[in-house]
């Protein structure tokens, strides 16, 4: 399953899974560039792909 959005600084997407939420921002830092701000549960595990594809302990 796949899902595709445009969001604009500010706005939000909630991703719910068993009784948790995490949510995912979109923000706009100083210098213009746009960020995710991740915020959940501390059941919640947050990854860049680069570092859980590279690290074999955490799969």
């Amino acid at each position: 399953m796949a899902l595709v959005l445009g969001r604009k600084p500010g706005e939000k997407i909630i991703i719910e899974h068993k009784d948790e939420i995490c949510e995912v921002e979109v923000v706009k830092s100083p210098d213009g560039h746009l960020r995710l701000k991740l915020t959940g549960d501390k059941s919640f595990n947050f990854y860049r792909e680069e570092v859980f594809k590279g690290n074999d302990s955490i799969k």
